[in-house]
């Protein structure tokens, strides 16, 4: 058996095994040009062969280098002889790396999975393909053992995870990085070189250039491969904990009817392993927290003392967190939330969005991302909790994104096929949301209209329809939980 042969078995073998591509599922490719993604993109074509499945290829040019017209004519030319769509997406990352104050990795990372959504949802909801192999996975486990990790983190890169309603899927993370150029030599099939890749700017190239070639000659021979088996070990731990700490969570928490607020029956609590206790308190927190970021070990390890002794003590923690005892319980609440936006930011509805999306930051809650297109024939309008889609054509009015004002509200169905008035006070307070965090939530309105409360629902009137032409599609980006857990540097690969 050749080189082909054995690569294509052991990468279908790996595609099957992890549950990735059921037959008629669309995919949309991320293509640089780099080695890595070219063999992937060989490798779906081959297993389309086996398994039906609809393939397109999405190229991101981030604006950085010179020489990156020559990636994209290369992966057109490439999609041009195998017969498959082709779409290039141009992002500025230097410039939005300065906007988000953020690395252009960070940067560059965000621009190419937005882009492959993107990609992704105008297919109707297909999935997302991406090439990182055994070598990406070995820097990542090493990156994060290095600045401090749980076992998720030196669990290394999901071969499947979930991104909004889509699924981001690595089908050669079973291969390294030499069995990836042995089969492109192999088929014959050239590849770009990312100049960005061959220096030590990016710290995930220290790793690559020094420590992992130093381990592979002269500590363990082999060391990528075995960290691999390491690594699938520590996903198969984290999933059964994770699991556990769910149950665990069940038995402990109090019934509270409030979003902002969770309360832990302390000898319940005390019942279980330390380790679940610890879980316990990270998701708790983790889950108070508007991202999801800066919730690290101290935090867990202050609120812990709160079980140690009796006496009704608090634990303050970030975003206006606080952790108490009083009695037989612990409650954790977030306070009041203050207002993200004090003036409105008007959508600029016209042709431009049609091209050019429009970005809107919503501080620490992440960002809405506006965009229009042309209803295409046969479209189904997916389901997702962050994005929505509307009917651009009944705009007849200014959209903004703001808090909420006194007058603002919905218009819902009744039920029996017609739509009715609820105000925005009202359903907050029919869904029990907290008074301090309701200034917190960002709306997406025309005049007192709400079109879009967001994360929860939006008004009947503006839903899509069989009479929609334009649709008006918002996504809500809340950014990436850890932004360089699952990611190589911004260049080809």
């Amino acid at each position: 058996m050749g080189i082909r042969e054995e690569t294509e078995k052991k990468v279908f073998a790996y595609i099957e095994e992890q549950g990735m591509i059921a037959p008629g599922d669309r995919v949309v490719a991320g293509v640089s040009g780099g080695a890595d993604s070219v063999c992937l993109l060989l490798l779906l074509q081959a297993y389309g062969r086996k398994v039906p499945l609809a393939l397109a290829v999405v190229h991101v040019d981030h604006g950085i280098r010179e020489d990156a017209v020559e990636d994209a004519r290369y992966v057109e030319e490439l999609c041009g002889h195998m017969g498959l769509p082709f779409y290039l997406a141009r992002r500025d990352v230097k410039s939005l790396a300065k906007e988000e104050k953020c690395s252009e990795e960070d940067a560059g990372r965000r621009a190419r999975y937005q882009a492959f959504l993107q990609a992704a949802e105008r297919m109707g909801g297909g999935k997302v393909a991406v090439a990182h192999n055994s070598n990406d996975n070995a820097e990542t486990m090493l990156f994060h053992l290095f600045r401090g990790s749980g076992i998720k983190g030196i669990g290394g890169i999901l071969p499947v995870r979930a991104e909004g309603g889509t699924s981001i899927i690595r089908p050669i993370l079973c291969l390294e990085r030499e069995e990836v150029e042995a089969y492109l030599r192999e088929r014959k099939v050239a590849w770009r070189t990312d100049s960005t890749n061959s220096g030590d700017d990016y710290r995930r190239n220290r790793i690559r250039h020094h420590i992992l070639p130093y381990v592979e000659q002269e500590i363990a021979p082999g060391a990528v491969g075995h960290m691999d088996q390491t690594a699938r070990q520590l996903r198969e731990t984290e999933s059964y904990l994770a699991e556990q700490t769910k149950k665990a969570l069940q038995m402990c928490l109090a019934q509270t009817e409030s979003q902002g607020l969770r309360v832990l029956d302390v000898a319940a609590f005390r019942g279980f392993h330390g380790v679940l206790q610890k879980r316990m308190l990270f998701e708790l927190i983790k889950g108070l927290s508007p991202t999801g970021k800066d919730i690290s070990a101290v935090h867990v390890r202050d609120t812990l003392t709160l079980f140690a002794r009796e006496g009704n003590r608090t634990v303050t923690l970030p975003f206006g967190i606080t952790a108490r005892r009083q009695y037989g319980q612990v409650v954790l609440e977030r306070g009041a939330a203050p207002k993200w936006q004090e003036r409105p930011v008007e959508v600029p509805l016209g042709e431009e969005i049609f091209r050019i999306p429009f970005v809107c930051s919503l501080g620490g809650l992440g960002e809405l991302e506006f965009s229009a297109f042309f209803v295409k024939k046969h479209w189904e309008l997916p389901k997702n909790q962050c994005t929505k889609w509307f009917d651009y054509d009944k705009m007849k009015e200014c959209v903004v994104v703001r808090s909420r004002i006194t007058g603002d509200f919905f218009t819902i169905s009744d039920g029996a096929g017609n739509t009715v008035r609820k105000t925005l006070k009202k359903y907050m307070i029919e869904e029990k949301i907290p008074k301090q965090l309701r200034d917190g939530m960002p709306v997406v309105a025309m005049g007192s209209h709400i079109l879009w409360l967001v994360g929860r629902r939006i008004s009947e009137r503006f839903k899509v329809d069989g009479d929609t032409e334009r649709i008006l599609q918002v996504r809500w980006n809340r950014g990436c939980k850890d932004s360089e857990t699952e990611e190589k540097d911004v260049g080809a690969h």
